[in-house]
């Protein structure tokens, strides 16, 4: 199919766009790995290049996509956000002392970025690079300029390399990443090289390097060199493979109707949801940072998972897409249980990265139990989930054994916070992070209800009952005169704040990354309950539409200083940062979900462009991906551990997910447009419904959602 390039060159279109796409059903050239490589404040995306859920990823190390100049290429990068291994620069003509540290200029028009093929050119060096990945092993081109040498210079992003062996063709090596993870590398170039130290020079135009990474030894390096890249396997084969595994998982989802733009945001988005969790199984066998041990296993083991992040959308996606890969995450998590005695929160490479609050896994563990998904120990497990629930700290960005303000939480059912200005007594507590007292309640609360839901699924009696004591613990700091979650200190008494902007930096001392008007709405677990706080459905339908039109009472900047992860705004809602997600579906809840119905199309027009722009917030990996992936499609799961979706509105006439068993799943939104975004009436598999949600039952039966949209909105339908 012939292509043409959009301004930028790095987001591919058809001549003949959704008539050709719909006709061969490949949706493979909407993706575009540019998307939200800008950042608003903080984190940008990645242009990720890999297989997906594989090992093998890459992106040239730059700040961002407005940087013209690349520092390196990384032959791996080893995790989402926490570092690359193995990197190469080339460079034509003569070597100088500070070549390494020189970066190299690039043309942005002149890069070629898809899922499985990088390419890029180096003007200064007149050196094209191209890229191609394996799940263990990768390919590198390297085009140097006619009549200069060409050089390739290795280094280390870490602790140095080690064990460098060069013989004029093969190189070998290891790096030590993250203290104490051994990355073992095999290669192997085109043609014979000249060594000095770590620089190789070639003296023809072409070089390629075909090389294999492992996790467990040189020995493995290699046989996984031999087993992906035996000489049958050409650059353009791998490539060619690569683009197969990207169409089978995003031509897994089929749609029609909605814009251009819509269509690159969604199929984007949905590339984004495999960048994560990754496969480090090598020929039956895993290297586990959890008890620093190889294991044998005839199960893929995953890692590099942000719990707090993925919990919501990402994981509740893969079990409708892959639900038998997201038993094999989840059999890798007790897993990691069994070797290490903890569950892990943030389980990457090295072992549980600890990073921000909550025992989330649980609630991810019962959503997938309820949702069907059997194939792991979910006795075992539970005693994870458990043991975190009762023994494990609370304190955010900490890991191991409870301290003394755990206790206090299982004796008063609420986390202490101190006054403005006072001083921390508690040396467990972080000195950045602090004790972030109102979010861990609130979390606390619903990693509660996970266990006692599970334990009920269990059998376990006792514990159901208490930890359903426990999942009420949020309403222990609601404070009646504000409508608000606040702090209290040990002694009871209500600590005065002002929830926009109290509680330093990204609000800590109280909340985490978002202010008191987003966690005024963390209870997806109790959304009653949360009603009844409010004094019924039309208060809590005020509160909500006042979070929308809430002014921040300062400047943007100064708003920021203090909670640069709080983007994307909308009055005080903040798109940008997970805890916001389920926020616009509550609506459904009070009886106008033609308000979520609006909210929905609003949030996903103003803040998920098509474009280097086009993430409001920290992407995480997939985890604000899958917020859109959802939402266009027109349902979302506002309480993962609930087997249900709430109802939205599709930004397409028509979705189709093949499902496992051959079933399809539909969405028919008749009349669907970018003005007809408000459902008239539905019906599920023919009969009438009036309620704004349906269950995962329903849907992996293969069952067809129908909505006749129009452009004013029907305040009846759906109101409960």
């Amino acid at each position: 199919m012939k292509m043409i390039r959009r301004a930028g060159g790095t987001a591919w279109l058809t001549l003949c766009v959704a008539t050709c796409l719909a006709q061969t059903g490949n949706f493979l050239p909407y993706v575009d790995p540019t998307v939200g490589n800008v950042g608003h404040l903080l984190q940008p995306t990645r242009p990720t290049v890999q297989l997906p859920n594989q090992v093998m990823r890459m992106f040239p190390v730059r700040k961002d996509y407005l940087d013209d100049q690349i520092a390196s290429f990384p032959l791996l990068v080893v995790s989402h956000r926490l570092g690359e291994a193995f990197a190469v620069k080339p460079h034509s003509g003569t070597l100088k002392a500070d070549t390494w540290k020189q970066p190299l200029t690039y043309d942005h028009d002149l890069e070629v970025i898809r899922p499985w093929l990088y390419e890029t050119y180096l003007v200064d060096e007149d050196i094209t690079v191209k890229y191609a990945p394996g799940k263990k092993a990768g390919i590198y081109q390297f085009l140097f300029p006619a009549g200069r040498p060409g050089h390739l210079l290795f280094n280390s992003y870490n602790k140095g390399l080690q064990r460098w062996q060069f013989n004029g063709r093969e190189l070998t090596a290891m790096e030590i990443w993250h203290d104490d993870v051994k990355i073992f590398l095999y290669g192997a170039f085109s043609g014979k090289g000249e060594a000095s130290g770590q620089h190789i020079t070639f003296h023809t135009p072409e070089v390629e390097f075909r090389y294999a990474v492992s996790f467990i030894s040189a020995e493995q390096a290699k046989k996984n060199y031999e087993t992906e890249l035996p000489p049958a396997v050409t650059f353009e084969t791998l490539a060619r493979q690569g683009e197969a595994a990207w169409a089978q998982v995003i031509n897994q989802v089929q749609v029609s109707g909605g814009t251009e733009a819509q269509r690159r945001t969604f199929y984007s988005a949905l590339y984004r949801c495999y960048e994560r969790m990754v496969n480090i199984s090598e020929d039956g066998a895993y290297y586990s940072g959890y008890d620093k041990k190889v294991h044998r296993s005839d199960r893929p083991f995953y890692v590099d998972d942000w719990g707090w992040d993925t919990y919501l959308a990402h994981h509740p996606l893969r079990t409708i897409l892959h639900p038998q890969q997201e038993e094999d995450m989840l059999h890798s998590y007790v897993q990691m249980y069994a070797q290490s005695g903890w569950m892990p929160t943030f389980p990457v490479l090295f072992g549980d990265h600890v990073c921000m609050n909550g025992f989330h896994s649980s609630i991810t563990f019962l959503d997938a139990w309820r949702k069907g998904l059997k194939n792991f120990d979910i006795h075992k497990a539970y005693e994870g989930m458990l043991k975190n629930a009762t023994q494990a700290t609370m304190l955010p960005w900490k890991n191991g054994p409870k301290g003394r303000l755990d206790d206090f939480y299982y004796a008063k059912g609420y986390y202490p916070a101190l006054h403005k200005g006072e001083k921390e007594r508690d040396p467990m507590v972080h000195p950045f992070e602090k004790r972030q007292a109102v979010a861990v309640t609130l979390g606390g609360s619903y990693d509660d209800w996970a266990v006692a839901e599970l334990a009920g699924e269990l059998g376990r009696k006792t514990e159901q009952q208490q930890f359903h004591a426990r999942a009420l613990n949020y309403k222990n700091l609601w404070h009646p005169g504000a409508h608000m979650f606040m702090p209290k200190d040990e002694k009871g008494a209500w600590i005065s704040i002002d929830p926009k902007i109290d509680g330093g930096m990204g609000g800590r001392d109280y909340y985490d990354e978002n202010n008191g008007y987003t966690y005024q709405w963390q209870v997806q677990h109790d959304i009653e309950g949360l009603k009844q706080l409010f004094g019924g459905a039309s208060q809590m339908e005020a509160a909500l539409d006042k979070l929308y039109r809430e002014g921040l009472g300062r400047s943007k900047y100064e708003f920021w200083a203090v909670f640069p992860d709080a983007t994307g705004l909308v009055g005080q809602y903040s798109m940008g940062n997970e805890p916001s997600f389920h926020i616009p579906y509550l609506y459904n809840y009070t009886g106008s979900p033609w308000k979520t119905q609006k909210r929905i199309r609003f949030l996903l027009d103003v803040w998920f462009k098509d474009n280097v722009f086009g993430i409001p917030g920290d992407e995480d990996g997939g985890g604000m991906s899958a917020f859109v992936v959802f939402s266009s499609m027109g349902f979302y799961p506002v309480t993962p551990g609930k087997p249900v979706y709430a109802i939205g509105s599709p930004v397409f006439e028509k979705v189709t997910i093949s499902l496992p068993g051959n079933k399809q799943f539909t969405v028919l939104a008749r009349q669907c447009s970018v003005v007809n975004k408000y459902i008239q009436r539905a019906r599920f598999n023919g009969q009438p419904l009036e309620k704004p949600e349906f269950t995962h039952q329903q849907l992996m039966a293969g069952g067809t959602l129908e909505l006749e949209m129009g452009p004013k909105p029907n305040k009846s339908w759906g109101v409960q």
